[in-house]
Protein backbone atom coordinates (compact mmCIF):
# COMPACT_ATOMS: atom_id res chain seq x y z
CA UNK A 1 0.00 0.00 0.00
CA UNK A 2 1.14 3.53 -0.69
CA UNK A 3 0.79 6.34 1.78
CA UNK A 4 -1.73 9.00 0.80
CA UNK A 5 -0.07 12.40 1.01
CA UNK A 6 -1.76 14.68 3.50
CA UNK A 7 -2.35 18.35 2.66
CA UNK A 8 0.23 20.56 4.27
CA UNK A 9 -1.21 22.91 6.89
CA UNK A 10 -0.85 26.63 6.30
CA UNK A 11 2.05 28.18 8.14
CA UNK A 12 1.01 30.16 11.18
CA UNK A 13 1.23 33.87 10.55
CA UNK A 14 1.65 36.18 13.51
CA UNK A 15 0.13 39.56 14.13
CA UNK A 16 3.24 41.62 14.95
CA UNK A 17 4.28 42.60 11.43
CA UNK A 18 0.69 43.05 10.31
CA UNK A 19 -0.17 45.30 13.25
CA UNK A 20 2.93 47.39 12.59
CA UNK A 21 1.95 47.70 8.91
CA UNK A 22 -1.59 48.72 9.89
CA UNK A 23 -0.20 51.26 12.35
CA UNK A 24 1.97 52.83 9.65
CA UNK A 25 -0.84 52.74 7.08
CA UNK A 26 -3.24 54.53 9.44
CA UNK A 27 -0.87 57.16 10.84
CA UNK A 28 1.71 57.95 8.15
CA UNK A 29 -0.79 59.49 5.67
CA UNK A 30 -1.89 61.90 8.40
CA UNK A 31 1.69 63.21 8.51
CA UNK A 32 1.80 63.45 4.70
CA UNK A 33 -1.50 65.22 4.11
CA UNK A 34 0.03 67.59 1.58
CA UNK A 35 1.18 64.67 -0.60
CA UNK A 36 -1.07 61.60 -0.35
CA UNK A 37 -4.56 61.57 -1.91
CA UNK A 38 -6.32 59.95 1.07
CA UNK A 39 -5.18 60.80 4.58
CA UNK A 40 -8.07 59.01 6.33
CA UNK A 41 -7.05 55.53 5.19
CA UNK A 42 -9.79 53.85 7.22
CA UNK A 43 -12.00 54.89 4.30
CA UNK A 44 -10.04 52.48 2.11
CA UNK A 45 -9.40 49.69 4.60
CA UNK A 46 -12.90 49.16 6.03
CA UNK A 47 -14.75 48.78 2.68
CA UNK A 48 -11.99 46.41 1.52
CA UNK A 49 -12.56 44.33 4.65
CA UNK A 50 -16.29 44.36 3.94
CA UNK A 51 -15.60 43.07 0.41
CA UNK A 52 -13.45 40.23 1.80
CA UNK A 53 -16.10 39.37 4.38
CA UNK A 54 -18.85 39.29 1.72
CA UNK A 55 -16.77 37.00 -0.48
CA UNK A 56 -16.12 34.84 2.59
CA UNK A 57 -19.86 34.64 3.28
CA UNK A 58 -20.45 33.64 -0.35
CA UNK A 59 -17.77 30.94 0.08
CA UNK A 60 -19.52 29.50 3.14
CA UNK A 61 -18.34 31.79 5.93
CA UNK A 62 -20.30 33.59 8.61
CA UNK A 63 -23.01 36.06 7.69
CA UNK A 64 -22.47 38.01 10.91
CA UNK A 65 -18.94 38.98 9.91
CA UNK A 66 -20.12 40.31 6.56
CA UNK A 67 -22.95 42.30 8.14
CA UNK A 68 -20.59 43.71 10.76
CA UNK A 69 -18.09 45.01 8.22
CA UNK A 70 -20.90 46.41 6.04
CA UNK A 71 -22.20 48.31 9.09
CA UNK A 72 -18.68 49.62 9.79
CA UNK A 73 -18.39 50.69 6.16
CA UNK A 74 -21.64 52.65 6.41
CA UNK A 75 -20.42 54.25 9.65
CA UNK A 76 -17.04 55.25 8.20
CA UNK A 77 -18.62 56.55 4.98
CA UNK A 78 -20.80 58.91 7.00
CA UNK A 79 -17.78 60.53 8.68
CA UNK A 80 -15.92 63.59 7.41
CA UNK A 81 -13.04 62.02 5.51
CA UNK A 82 -11.70 65.13 3.78
CA UNK A 83 -11.12 68.82 4.39
CA UNK A 84 -13.70 69.73 1.72
CA UNK A 85 -17.10 68.12 1.22
CA UNK A 86 -16.72 67.69 -2.56
CA UNK A 87 -13.47 65.82 -2.15
CA UNK A 88 -15.03 63.70 0.60
CA UNK A 89 -17.67 62.54 -1.89
CA UNK A 90 -14.93 61.58 -4.36
CA UNK A 91 -13.10 59.60 -1.67
CA UNK A 92 -16.24 57.71 -0.66
CA UNK A 93 -17.08 56.95 -4.28
CA UNK A 94 -13.57 55.68 -4.98
CA UNK A 95 -13.43 53.52 -1.84
CA UNK A 96 -16.78 51.85 -2.58
CA UNK A 97 -15.95 51.42 -6.27
CA UNK A 98 -12.60 49.84 -5.42
CA UNK A 99 -14.11 47.49 -2.82
CA UNK A 100 -16.88 46.47 -5.22
CA UNK A 101 -14.41 45.73 -8.02
CA UNK A 102 -12.24 43.72 -5.65
CA UNK A 103 -15.22 41.72 -4.40
CA UNK A 104 -16.32 40.86 -7.93
CA UNK A 105 -12.77 39.95 -8.97
CA UNK A 106 -12.46 37.67 -5.94
CA UNK A 107 -15.76 35.90 -6.58
CA UNK A 108 -15.17 35.39 -10.30
CA UNK A 109 -11.80 33.66 -9.82
CA UNK A 110 -11.08 32.45 -6.30
CA UNK A 111 -8.00 30.63 -7.53
CA UNK A 112 -6.29 33.76 -8.83
CA UNK A 113 -3.38 35.16 -6.78
CA UNK A 114 -4.18 38.16 -4.62
CA UNK A 115 -1.95 40.59 -6.50
CA UNK A 116 -3.59 39.78 -9.83
CA UNK A 117 -7.05 40.45 -8.40
CA UNK A 118 -5.95 43.60 -6.59
CA UNK A 119 -4.21 45.05 -9.64
CA UNK A 120 -7.22 44.27 -11.82
CA UNK A 121 -9.53 45.88 -9.25
CA UNK A 122 -7.52 49.09 -9.17
CA UNK A 123 -7.46 49.18 -12.98
CA UNK A 124 -11.21 48.59 -13.24
CA UNK A 125 -11.90 51.25 -10.62
CA UNK A 126 -9.68 53.76 -12.44
CA UNK A 127 -11.37 53.12 -15.79
CA UNK A 128 -14.84 53.28 -14.22
CA UNK A 129 -13.91 56.49 -12.41
CA UNK A 130 -12.67 58.09 -15.63
CA UNK A 131 -15.87 57.07 -17.46
CA UNK A 132 -18.04 58.44 -14.67
CA UNK A 133 -16.05 61.69 -14.76
CA UNK A 134 -16.37 61.97 -18.53
CA UNK A 135 -20.10 61.17 -18.64
CA UNK A 136 -21.20 62.60 -15.30
CA UNK A 137 -22.00 66.17 -14.27
CA UNK A 138 -18.47 66.75 -12.91
CA UNK A 139 -16.01 66.88 -15.80
CA UNK A 140 -12.28 66.18 -15.57
CA UNK A 141 -11.44 69.85 -15.08
CA UNK A 142 -13.96 70.03 -12.25
CA UNK A 143 -12.36 67.02 -10.55
CA UNK A 144 -8.94 68.66 -10.85
CA UNK A 145 -10.34 71.78 -9.19
CA UNK A 146 -11.80 69.69 -6.37
CA UNK A 147 -8.42 68.02 -5.76
CA UNK A 148 -6.61 71.38 -5.82
CA UNK A 149 -9.08 72.85 -3.34
CA UNK A 150 -8.61 69.87 -1.02
CA UNK A 151 -4.83 70.18 -0.93
CA UNK A 152 -5.08 73.96 -0.44
CA UNK A 153 -7.44 73.47 2.51
CA UNK A 154 -5.18 70.85 4.07
CA UNK A 155 -2.18 73.19 3.83
CA UNK A 156 -4.22 76.03 5.31
CA UNK A 157 -5.22 73.83 8.26
CA UNK A 158 -1.62 72.84 8.93
CA UNK A 159 -0.44 76.45 8.76
CA UNK A 160 -3.28 77.51 11.05
CA UNK A 161 -2.22 74.90 13.61
CA UNK A 162 1.38 76.08 13.35
CA UNK A 163 0.48 79.76 13.79
CA UNK A 164 -1.85 78.98 16.69
CA UNK A 165 0.92 77.07 18.47
CA UNK A 166 3.21 80.10 18.07
CA UNK A 167 0.52 82.47 19.37
CA UNK A 168 -0.13 80.32 22.44
CA UNK A 169 3.59 80.12 23.30
CA UNK A 170 5.04 83.53 22.35
CA UNK A 171 7.78 83.55 25.00
CA UNK A 172 9.03 80.08 24.14
CA UNK A 173 8.96 80.87 20.41
CA UNK A 174 10.86 84.11 20.91
CA UNK A 175 13.49 82.35 23.00
CA UNK A 176 13.82 79.52 20.45
CA UNK A 177 14.14 82.00 17.57
CA UNK A 178 16.83 83.89 19.46
CA UNK A 179 18.82 80.71 20.04
CA UNK A 180 18.30 79.35 16.53
CA UNK A 181 17.77 82.27 14.12
CA UNK A 182 16.69 79.96 11.30
CA UNK A 183 13.49 79.17 13.25
CA UNK A 184 12.32 82.77 12.85
CA UNK A 185 11.51 82.08 9.20
CA UNK A 186 10.18 78.57 9.82
CA UNK A 187 6.48 79.40 9.08
CA UNK A 188 7.40 80.76 5.64
CA UNK A 189 9.64 77.77 4.97
CA UNK A 190 6.87 75.40 6.04
CA UNK A 191 4.40 77.11 3.72
CA UNK A 192 6.81 76.79 0.78
CA UNK A 193 7.45 73.13 1.60
CA UNK A 194 3.72 72.36 1.80
CA UNK A 195 3.04 74.13 -1.50
CA UNK A 196 5.85 72.23 -3.24
CA UNK A 197 4.71 68.90 -1.80
CA UNK A 198 1.12 69.58 -2.87
CA UNK A 199 2.24 70.26 -6.44
CA UNK A 200 3.86 66.82 -6.48
CA UNK A 201 0.78 65.27 -4.88
CA UNK A 202 -1.53 66.76 -7.53
CA UNK A 203 0.78 65.75 -10.39
CA UNK A 204 1.19 62.18 -9.11
CA UNK A 205 -2.38 61.87 -7.83
CA UNK A 206 -3.44 58.79 -9.90
CA UNK A 207 -0.29 56.78 -9.12
CA UNK A 208 -0.35 57.63 -5.41
CA UNK A 209 -4.07 56.79 -5.21
CA UNK A 210 -3.47 53.44 -6.92
CA UNK A 211 -0.57 52.61 -4.57
CA UNK A 212 -2.59 53.55 -1.50
CA UNK A 213 -5.44 51.38 -2.77
CA UNK A 214 -3.18 48.37 -3.35
CA UNK A 215 -1.79 48.75 0.18
CA UNK A 216 -5.32 48.92 1.63
CA UNK A 217 -6.41 45.79 -0.26
CA UNK A 218 -3.29 43.89 0.81
CA UNK A 219 -3.74 44.78 4.48
CA UNK A 220 -7.44 43.92 4.36
CA UNK A 221 -6.67 40.58 2.70
CA UNK A 222 -4.04 39.73 5.32
CA UNK A 223 -6.28 40.83 8.20
CA UNK A 224 -9.25 38.85 6.90
CA UNK A 225 -7.23 35.63 6.66
CA UNK A 226 -6.11 36.03 10.26
CA UNK A 227 -9.63 36.68 11.56
CA UNK A 228 -11.55 34.12 9.50
CA UNK A 229 -11.16 30.41 8.88
CA UNK A 230 -13.01 30.64 5.56
CA UNK A 231 -10.44 30.99 2.81
CA UNK A 232 -11.21 33.15 -0.22
CA UNK A 233 -7.81 32.54 -1.78
CA UNK A 234 -4.22 31.97 -0.75
CA UNK A 235 -3.04 34.15 2.15
CA UNK A 236 -0.43 36.77 1.36
CA UNK A 237 3.00 35.30 0.81
CA UNK A 238 5.97 36.81 2.67
CA UNK A 239 7.74 39.76 1.07
CA UNK A 240 10.67 37.51 0.16
CA UNK A 241 8.37 35.65 -2.28
CA UNK A 242 6.77 38.72 -3.85
CA UNK A 243 6.81 38.67 -7.65
CA UNK A 244 4.39 39.37 -10.49
CA UNK A 245 3.99 38.97 -14.23
CA UNK A 246 7.14 40.10 -16.01
CA UNK A 247 5.05 41.80 -18.72
CA UNK A 248 4.34 44.65 -16.28
CA UNK A 249 7.82 45.96 -17.08
CA UNK A 250 6.25 47.48 -20.20
CA UNK A 251 4.33 49.90 -18.01
CA UNK A 252 7.63 51.22 -16.67
CA UNK A 253 9.17 51.31 -20.15
CA UNK A 254 6.22 53.21 -21.64
CA UNK A 255 6.38 55.74 -18.81
CA UNK A 256 10.09 56.32 -19.38
CA UNK A 257 9.57 56.70 -23.14
CA UNK A 258 6.83 59.29 -22.59
CA UNK A 259 9.09 61.26 -20.25
CA UNK A 260 12.09 61.15 -22.58
CA UNK A 261 10.55 61.88 -26.00
CA UNK A 262 10.07 65.62 -26.57
CA UNK A 263 7.16 64.99 -28.97
CA UNK A 264 5.14 63.61 -26.04
CA UNK A 265 5.62 66.61 -23.77
CA UNK A 266 1.85 67.00 -23.34
CA UNK A 267 1.70 63.51 -21.82
CA UNK A 268 4.48 64.05 -19.28
CA UNK A 269 2.04 63.76 -16.40
CA UNK A 270 0.92 60.31 -17.64
CA UNK A 271 4.54 59.21 -18.03
CA UNK A 272 5.47 60.40 -14.55
CA UNK A 273 2.52 58.50 -13.02
CA UNK A 274 3.40 55.31 -14.89
CA UNK A 275 7.03 55.54 -13.75
CA UNK A 276 6.03 56.15 -10.13
CA UNK A 277 3.45 53.35 -10.01
CA UNK A 278 5.39 50.62 -11.77
CA UNK A 279 8.67 51.83 -10.25
CA UNK A 280 7.16 51.38 -6.77
CA UNK A 281 5.99 47.85 -7.67
CA UNK A 282 9.44 46.90 -8.94
CA UNK A 283 11.08 48.46 -5.89
CA UNK A 284 8.89 46.19 -3.73
CA UNK A 285 9.95 43.24 -5.87
CA UNK A 286 13.58 44.26 -5.34
CA UNK A 287 13.00 44.41 -1.58
CA UNK A 288 11.64 40.88 -1.85
CA UNK A 289 14.88 39.80 -3.54
CA UNK A 290 16.92 41.40 -0.75
CA UNK A 291 14.74 39.76 1.91
CA UNK A 292 15.15 36.37 0.19
CA UNK A 293 18.93 36.50 0.53
CA UNK A 294 18.85 37.62 4.18
CA UNK A 295 18.03 35.61 7.28
CA UNK A 296 14.28 35.50 8.11
CA UNK A 297 13.28 38.50 10.18
CA UNK A 298 16.55 40.37 9.68
CA UNK A 299 15.31 42.51 6.80
CA UNK A 300 12.08 43.51 8.58
CA UNK A 301 13.94 44.45 11.76
CA UNK A 302 16.38 46.53 9.71
CA UNK A 303 13.52 48.46 8.10
CA UNK A 304 11.85 49.08 11.46
CA UNK A 305 15.12 50.27 13.00
CA UNK A 306 15.68 52.62 10.05
CA UNK A 307 12.14 54.00 10.36
CA UNK A 308 12.77 54.77 14.04
CA UNK A 309 16.09 56.47 13.28
CA UNK A 310 14.37 58.78 10.79
CA UNK A 311 12.80 60.58 13.76
CA UNK A 312 16.06 60.91 15.73
CA UNK A 313 17.82 64.28 15.28
CA UNK A 314 21.19 64.31 13.50
CA UNK A 315 21.02 60.56 12.83
CA UNK A 316 17.92 61.03 10.69
CA UNK A 317 19.98 62.46 7.81
CA UNK A 318 21.98 59.23 7.61
CA UNK A 319 18.77 57.16 7.89
CA UNK A 320 17.07 59.10 5.08
CA UNK A 321 20.11 58.72 2.82
CA UNK A 322 20.16 55.03 3.66
CA UNK A 323 16.50 54.64 2.67
CA UNK A 324 17.11 56.53 -0.58
CA UNK A 325 20.04 54.24 -1.41
CA UNK A 326 17.93 51.21 -0.49
CA UNK A 327 15.12 52.40 -2.75
CA UNK A 328 17.39 52.86 -5.77
CA UNK A 329 19.05 49.50 -5.14
CA UNK A 330 15.69 47.76 -4.73
CA UNK A 331 14.40 49.30 -7.98
CA UNK A 332 17.46 48.05 -9.86
CA UNK A 333 17.16 44.58 -8.36
CA UNK A 334 13.43 44.45 -9.06
CA UNK A 335 13.76 45.42 -12.70
CA UNK A 336 16.76 43.11 -13.14
CA UNK A 337 14.77 40.26 -11.59
CA UNK A 338 12.52 40.37 -14.67
CA UNK A 339 15.33 38.83 -16.72
CA UNK A 340 17.80 37.46 -14.15
CA UNK A 341 15.30 35.83 -11.74
CA UNK A 342 17.80 36.05 -8.87
CA UNK A 343 15.90 33.77 -6.50
CA UNK A 344 15.61 30.89 -8.97
CA UNK A 345 19.31 31.14 -9.70
CA UNK A 346 20.11 30.91 -6.02
CA UNK A 347 17.83 27.86 -5.64
CA UNK A 348 19.52 26.06 -8.55
CA UNK A 349 22.93 26.80 -7.04
CA UNK A 350 21.91 25.46 -3.64
CA UNK A 351 20.28 22.31 -5.01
Amino acid sequence: MTDIPRPQPEPKRGWKKLLFALFVFMLLPAALRSLLPIDETMMLFVPAMAACALVGWWAGGRMFSALLWIALTVFVARQDVAATSAYGSLVRGWALLLAGAFGVASIVRLDRPFFTKALASVGIALVAGLLMTALGPTRWSGSVDVVSAEFAQRNAEQMESMNKAIELNPAQWKDLSARVPSFADFPNSLQSMLDGTSRIGKLMFPALLALESLAALALAWATYHRLSRTRIGAPLAPLREFRFNDQLVWGLIVGLVVLVLPNLANARSLGANLVLFFGALYAMRGLGVLAWFMAPGTFAMGLIAGAVLVWVPVVNVVAILGFMTLGVTALGLGVGDTWADWRSRARSTLS
